[in-house]
């Protein structure tokens, strides 16, 4: 399959598939003509590729990770263990998060919003 069908399966601009190539996520072989040709199988891997990323994955940790979860089932245990190690992330970062909501709430009508807390300097 060239580019352009690619693309357009994959709801994607032959831009983003060409960048993709480029950082590994995907492989085509090249014609004698120069063309690109991906097998069929792309477009799926594709729509994993975005739904990985819409459940908070970079594309660093897809293609980190891919080789192994292309071809596992969905019940596969690394999956599960990348999920369950998404999730710790997100908890930590949501900690991270209500912490600085609260320093910054306690900053708000201060005078000197930027001065360390506790300090009359």
């Amino acid at each position: 399959m060239r580019i352009g069908e690619l693309a357009a399966q994959a709801g994607l601009s032959k831009d983003t598939v060409r960048f993709y190539e480029r950082i590994g996520l995907i492989e085509g072989r090249r014609l004698s003509n120069g063309y690109r040709d991906f097998p069929p199988e792309t477009v799926t891997w594709l729509h994993y590729v975005r739904t990985a990323q819409t459940l908070g994955f970079t594309l660093a940790e897809i293609a980190r990770h891919g080789a192994d979860l292309r071809d596992a089932p969905d019940s596969a245990e690394a999956l599960s263990a990348l999920l369950a190690d998404k999730i710790r992330i997100i908890d930590t970062r949501m900690s991270e998060l209500t912490a600085l909501r609260a320093d910054l709430t306690s900053r708000v009508d201060t005078g000197c919003p930027l001065r360390a807390a506790g300090t009359d300097a």
